[in-house]
């Protein structure tokens, strides 16, 4: 099996989520070749950086200079799980992948993006358009419907400033840490504004999902009349598929 290495930290609830996505995939990837109790984990690094700390060196939207300490805080991150020998990395949030472009300069492990995941996951559903949810950095960004449009598939990313920092004082007031039904109810909301019929919601910050506790190793669901993607379950598939790929050579 191969090291993965995981930045996590923004936040800490879906780092945990993550870390036991893996260990719960790869329980069941094993489980069903046979393997008996304890079953096999890739080994993994996690190198926790802290929000308040990132969140604070937030740049401004076409100004590169203004991300460079931003950037510093995750590539170092990185440099650290490669020292310890880590095959790959990937960064346990949405937010910084914006910036994957300047954070990956110098790192040698492959990054995965889970702008891909994600993009694959939402062409596997058959939607023609996405409204992408997350932070800020998330939604003033291009990444996601440049991905997207890649795939065939438009991305609703023209909701005004307002809107977007609506999103981001819920995922701050709403779900850091976790998510109450009154939490679910105020995204649902939200979704039943904006979203267009039949599009692919995508939960592109990694709190979101949260909402849904029974969907959260789904790459995509359907709940509440909407068709969402999670974008952080699509991302550990990815990652899990390129830790075990030997192991699935043989088996």
């Amino acid at each position: 099996m191969k090291k993965i290495g995981i930045v996590g930290g923004v936040g800490w609830a879906s780092t945990v989520d993550y870390y036991r996505a893996l260990c719960q995939g790869a329980g069941r990837f094993f489980a069903a070749r046979g393997a008996g109790s304890p079953l096999p984990v890739p080994p993994m690094s996690i190198e926790s950086v802290t929000q308040a700390k990132t969140r604070a060196l937030r740049g401004v939207p076409d100004d590169e200079a203004s991300w460079a300490g931003f950037d510093a805080v995750f590539r170092e991150a990185l440099y650290n799980l490669e020292r310890v020998g880590c095959d790959f990395a990937l960064i346990a949030s949405n937010t910084p992948h914006a910036r994957l472009h300047a954070i990956r300069e110098g790192v040698t492990i492959p990054i995965l993006s889970i702008f891909n995941a994600a993009a694959q996951a939402t062409t596997a559903t058959g939607a023609q358009s996405a409204l992408v949810l997350g932070t800020t950095v998330t939604m003033q960004a291009r990444d996601y419907a440049e991905t997207l449009s890649g795939h065939g598939i438009a991305a609703n990313d023209t909701l005004p400033e307002p809107e977007i920092a609506e999103m981001q004082a819920m995922i701050d007031e709403d779900f850091y840490g976790g998510a109450s039904d009154s939490a679910r109810q105020r995204l649902l909301d939200y979704c039943n504004r904006h979203a267009a019929p039949g599009a692919a919601i995508l939960l592109a910050c990694t709190e979101l999902p949260l909402a849904y506790p029974d969907h959260l190793d789904d790459v995509s669901f359907q709940a509440d009349g909407h068709l969402f993607v999670n974008p952080s379950a699509a991302h550990v598939a990815a990652a899990l598929d390129l830790a075990l790929e030997e192991e699935q050579a043989v088996g």
